[in-house]
């Protein structure tokens, strides 16, 4: 009736008072779960497991938008990261991607100076992908590079591309008078310097191949390798990563006055990531992301608005944790499913390596060749600088098994001729 129509009004002290009671009571509804079926929460949000993987080239930007702003070694996106969570992933779905700029590659992480050494190899460098409309919020966490820390070539190289702009690769030659191979020397120091990328992923692609083998005809693919062999022809433009004006970026960071934007947005991107974010969550991301303690801000206003959820999801882990509504109902739903013996092997480079921060044991180094197998969420062997360590007692048969999903390697017949 017209008296329910009508304006109501409340005390605001009674009004917060109710609201800390709701909030209180929607937390108190959650019932944690243990580490070993958060993990296996995360193989299915993720899609790394056999039924949850996507397919086809539509499926790339819900990828890279779960994975913005998390430094995975270069060498390691195409070859384990992106073929994890993608069926038949095709080198060529990014590029398209990269091409249209919708997405951009950088290295964003603050590299150590050091005179006695190079700034290369690039297969090591840590690189983030990025959607490009998004990619001034990450390059203000960040300080810029300084040119003046690379060899003179590389510095010829960037001062040629200031000057004149994006340019392509035989530009670059003419223009600096260098020789084709030491402009792909200086480009691969700038990469790993974080001070160029190219339009498409196939520039950094090339810079990951042998010398003798970039120039070679046909496309020819190594036998399962997923990594198709393009020449320098195919990057693209390259050009100077764009980060913003100094002025802001030098208050934003050194005076520690972040930009309440980016703030807002790595911990929108970490919910997206983890479903569910805590303190040992954020161990597992990059040291240049804003302090936790600004983080966890961002996570108390959201939930005051409900955007988000507080509470206790899982067991085993002190502090605040806060989850996306979606993840609630999926991490009940991986509780109610009893653990079936699923096998999940990765790269140490994956973020899904939470060996030491969400399981027990001793953390596995991020390197594209150290690998960690899951059995039912729990890590069960580790490779690590090519010395495979078996966490469960095994038999002789099933060891060499779990020695071969750790390395992914096809599950042939063992017979007398097999070493492990």
């Amino acid at each position: 009736g017209a008296a329910s129509d009508a304006t109501q009004w409340c005390e605001r002290r009674l009004l917060a008072r109710i609201h800390r009671y709701t909030v209180k009571r929607l937390r108190a509804e959650i019932e944690p779960v243990p580490s070993r079926d958060f993990v296996r929460f995360l193989f299915d949000w993720h899609g790394v497991t056999g039924d949850t993987r996507r397919q086809g080239p539509d499926s790339v930007p819900a990828v890279l938008n779960q994975l913005a702003g998390f430094d995975v070694p270069a060498g390691a996106w195409e070859t384990e990261v992106l073929p994890t969570r993608i069926a038949g992933y095709e080198p060529e779905w990014l590029d398209e991607h990269c091409v249209a700029g919708r997405y951009l590659w950088a290295r964003l992480a603050p590299r150590a100076v050091n005179a006695e050494r190079s700034a290369a190899p690039v297969r090591a460098t840590p690189i983030v992908l990025l959607p490009r409309r998004d990619a001034r919020l990450w390059f203000s966490l960040v300080q810029p590079a300084d040119p003046r820390n690379g060899s003179a070539t590389a510095r010829a190289v960037a001062e040629f591309v200031h000057d004149h702009g994006a340019a392509f690769f035989d530009e670059i030659v003419e223009g600096t008078r260098l020789l084709a191979t030491q402009v792909e020397t200086a480009l691969a120091e700038l990469v790993a310097l974080g001070l160029v990328n190219a339009d498409s992923f196939a520039g950094l692609r090339v810079l990951l191949l042998p010398v003798d083998r970039r120039r070679r005809a046909g496309g020819v693919r190594r036998p399962r390798s997923r990594v198709a062999l393009f020449g320098m022809e195919d990057a693209g433009r390259w050009t100077l990563v764009h980060r913003g004006s100094r002025a802001r970026i030098d208050e934003t960071v050194v005076t520690g006055r972040n930009v309440q934007p980016a703030v807002e947005h790595v911990a929108r991107v970490l919910l997206q990531r983890w479903g569910v974010v805590f303190w040992k969550v954020y161990q597992r991301e990059a040291a240049w992301l804003p302090p936790w303690r600004e983080l966890l801000m961002v996570y108390r206003r959201l939930e005051a608005r409900g955007e988000i959820r507080g509470g206790r999801f899982v067991a085993g882990f002190s502090g605040e944790q806060y989850a996306l509504p979606a993840a609630i109902g999926a991490l009940r739903e991986r509780r109610r499913r009893e653990p079936d013996g699923a096998w999940v092997s990765i790269s140490a480079a994956d973020p899904l390596n939470v060996v030491g921060l969400l399981t027990p044991g001793v953390r596995v180094p991020a390197l594209t060749r150290n690998r960690v197998l899951y059995r039912d969420g729990v890590p069960v062997a580790t490779l690590v600088a090519g010395e495979a360590t078996f966490h469960e007692h095994f038999d002789d048969a099933t060891q060499w098994d779990v020695r071969n999903r750790l390395l992914r390697r096809p599950m042939l017949r063992k017979t007398s001729s097999n070493v492990a």
